[in-house]
């Protein structure tokens, strides 16, 4: 997706060579134009899918899900909760997952009142780097018995290995900005 690649290379920010920030445009301030355009992207790559419910992860992976679930006749869209609070049904499906960027273990929750065995997801997320975050994902869903569509991934950092072990359980990925490395403050995309 030429437009998000042309964003990361005007506006990103890299640090020490492994860690890109977009907080000016996807995960702390949001462009909605864009995100509307990755919406569209998501649903002309899954449009043989036949999807019932969009899963993220809290917190940058909402927003890209809500204006996505649009395309895909404003289905619901859930998140799983980093840290659930008194108001949660404690009947719930959890996985462990690790932060990269905060270096740090969470156990995720999704309430099993919101997915059954009759849904047929996406998962769409921000970032794949290690792969953390989406096999917790895939492990919420495969708990509730759904069936996964697919996964849409805004930027992949290829060179940390996520896509393997998410294509090694037969998923559909499709990553919209594929970058092979972080090189002396440059971004150098597949």
């Amino acid at each position: 997706m030429e437009l998000l690649k042309n964003k990361i290379r005007d506006t990103a920010r890299i640090s020490e060579d492994r860690i890109i920030q977009v907080d000016n445009f996807l995960n702390h301030q949001l462009d909605i134009s864009l995100f509307n355009e990755i919406g569209k992207e998501f649903k002309r790559r899954f449009a043989d899918k036949e999807i019932t419910k969009i899963i993220t992860i809290e917190t940058s992976g909402i927003a890209i899900a809500c204006i996505t679930a649009q395309y895909f006749d404003n289905i619901p869209v859930v998140f799983a909760k980093k840290h659930a609070g008194l108001n949660m049904n404690p009947d719930v499906y959890e996985a462990k997952v690790f932060s990269y960027t905060k270096n740090q273990e969470y156990t995720i929750k999704v309430s099993k009142a919101f997915l059954s065995a009759n849904d047929k997801v996406l998962i769409i997320d921000d970032f794949l780097a290690s792969g953390s975050a989406l096999l917790g994902l895939v492990s919420l869903v495969n708990q509730s018995g759904a069936e996964i569509g697919g996964v849409g991934i805004v930027i992949e950092k290829t060179f940390q290995g996520g896509r393997k072990v998410v294509e090694e359980k037969g998923v559909q990925i499709e990553s919209l900005a594929m970058i092979d490395a972080l090189k002396d403050g440059q971004v150098f995309f597949k």
